[in-house]
């Protein structure tokens, strides 16, 4: 038996069912607790043997609320699902291993690079990672001379689509933007998510490019995996550039016709996309549960190319 909780689980249920499939491969039954904020309206909370709701992950009580529930249901694993509460979760780590429950989340530096997008590109940039053209809104309102609009602008922190937008002329910068602001040059041309897995020790294990035929709400609805020699050796130069890195990241970028593929997001969890990468063959949920059971990790660079997924709309029912 392997007990693994979901946090903000919501409409997780396809990586919820990942792991399922990933712990019969190795021989275990999955246990599924799942949280959030409104767990009888959380389709993955619904499937779950086990759901309880939890306050915001901003809530001083939210990590007492976690380790209480691991430490008495014996969780095994936790797995977060949102960017925000990434913060937290990570500065805890601690603690949860204390309760015997391993988080998978990255180390507080890794954490502290991606939740900010300024210092992301920074950090890539000086690792030799492609990424775009990128300064603070203000500093282009200031000269925009040495642009070449259309730019694209998005908050420094945060997460989902908050804020941006396309900037056509200097015109269009707004001097009242609520929160800290990146400009970047506009790209253009095919968009990617790149799922990959470093081990405990940070090494890359597995990197699975897929292209991203249409999104719906900021995910992938229809995908199809990519061979792409460049994407994979990216993805080992991001491993390499965050120290502290390890189990589930996704990237995104955009491979430029004229500039070549720029990185422009990173995620420190598994991403909306990830059961593309499963249904491949990548390994990544067999992987981190063969850790917690004190097996060989073994996320694998042997997927199969050419798969495609096509998401459809589904429902639970209760009552």
């Amino acid at each position: 038996m392997v007990r693994i909780l979901f946090t903000s689980a919501g409409r997780r249920v396809e990586l919820t069912r990942c792991f399922r499939r990933a712990a019969e491969k190795l021989g275990l039954r999955a246990e599924i607790h799942a949280c959030d904020l409104e767990p009888e309206l959380s389709a993955a909370c619904l499937e779950a043997e086990a759901a309880f709701q939890v306050p915001r992950c901003t809530a001083p009580d939210y990590v007492e609320r976690l380790l209480d529930h691991c430490a008495r249901e014996k969780i095994d694993l936790l797995v977060p699902t949102i960017d925000t509460e990434l913060d937290v979760l990570s500065r805890a780590r601690e603690r949860f291993a204390q309760a015997g429950t391993m988080v998978h989340v990255s180390a507080p530096e890794t954490i502290d690079v991606v939740r900010d997008k300024e210092r992301t590109i920074s950090v890539l940039a000086a690792a030799g990672v492609p990424v775009p053209r990128t300064a603070r809104i203000e500093d282009v309102r200031a000269d925009p001379s040495g642009w070449a609009f259309p730019l694209f602008a998005k908050p420094v922190g945060g997460s989902a689509s908050r804020g941006i937008g396309v900037l056509h002329s200097a015109a269009d910068i707004r001097d009242d933007y609520p929160e800290p602001m990146l400009v970047q040059e506009l790209l253009r041309g095919p968009e990617y998510t790149i799922n990959m897995y470093l081990d405990a020790r940070g090494r890359m294990r597995s990197a699975i490019p897929h292209l991203r035929i249409s999104t719906r709400a900021g995910e992938v609805e229809k995908g199809r995996t990519v061979r792409d020699a460049r994407m994979i050796a990216i993805a080992a130069d991001i491993a390499a550039a965050l120290e502290g890195a390890e189990g589930v990241l996704c990237f995104q970028l955009i491979d430029d016709p004229d500039r070549g593929p720029r990185v422009f997001e990173i995620n420190a969890r598994f991403g909306g996309g990830y059961p593309l990468a499963d249904h491949a063959g990548g390994r990544f949920a067999e992987s981190l549960l063969a850790r917690v059971a004190g097996l060989t990790e073994c996320a694998s660079e042997h997927w199969r190319e050419g798969v495609t997924m096509v998401r459809y709309d589904s429902a639970v029912f209760r009552g």
